[in-house]
């Protein structure tokens, strides 16, 4: 079986832990994934998770393999505005990409076709490509703009996902209230997983 490409873009949302967390369960899975992240989610890497994420691409990368090992190949990081990246074309786009923790402003952006920076092209390309193309919004409350973006998405084929943990796997921790939020995105992916139990089992 060819394994999956996936796009995962960070941005300046509140939940780098969920973003984090599904670079690792990918590349644990065999996908290849290839990974881009704006300037403010290093601001809310350092908030959140006290983590410093390197500016430079090459040194994330890096970082990334230190911490979530990779086989050759498996892992790349692309820059903000590194148009030659594959997924800035629909001539090599990834299976699917997520976006993830996405934020309110990258949403309307996506939504208005923007593409000003590679996270907003790459999803761009996924909707003209009809790839999956799955957003993680976390904010609340929700306004009506927030709203009417999401649903215009919505009927796009864009999946909105809010990171809207269940409990009734009576999680025991934070990581297990985070897993069942990365588990339903790979479930989204079509990417086996057994990171929480499912309904009825």
């Amino acid at each position: 079986m060819t394994r999956k490409t996936v796009t995962v873009a960070l941005t300046g949302a509140s939940g780098l832990p969920y973003g984090l967390r599904l670079i690792e369960a990918l590349l644990a899975a065999g996908a290849r994934v290839w990974v881009l992240y704006s300037q403010a989610a290093q601001v809310v890497a350092k908030q959140e998770m006290q983590l410093t994420l390197p500016s430079r691409p090459a040194e994330m990368k890096a970082w990334l393999q230190a911490r979530y090992p990779a086989a050759d190949g498996q892992l790349e990081v692309y820059g903000r505005e590194e148009w030659f990246a594959p997924a800035a074309s629909g001539s090599n786009p990834p299976d699917a990409m997520v976006v993830c923790p996405c934020s309110m402003g990258t949403l309307a952006a996506i939504r208005h076709g923007m593409s000003d920076n590679l996270i907003e092209r790459a999803a761009d390309v996924c909707i003209k490509e009809q790839r999956k193309l799955v957003l993680v919004p976390r904010e609340t409350p929700l306004s009506a703009i927030h709203l009417e973006n999401m649903l215009d998405l919505a009927r796009l084929g864009v999946v909105i996902l809010p990171p809207a943990p269940g409990f009734y796997t009576h999680p025991k921790s934070v990581d297990d209230m985070v897993d069942f939020v990365v588990s339903r995105i790979l479930d989204q992916l079509g990417v086996e997983q057994t990171l929480t139990p499912r309904w009825g089992e």
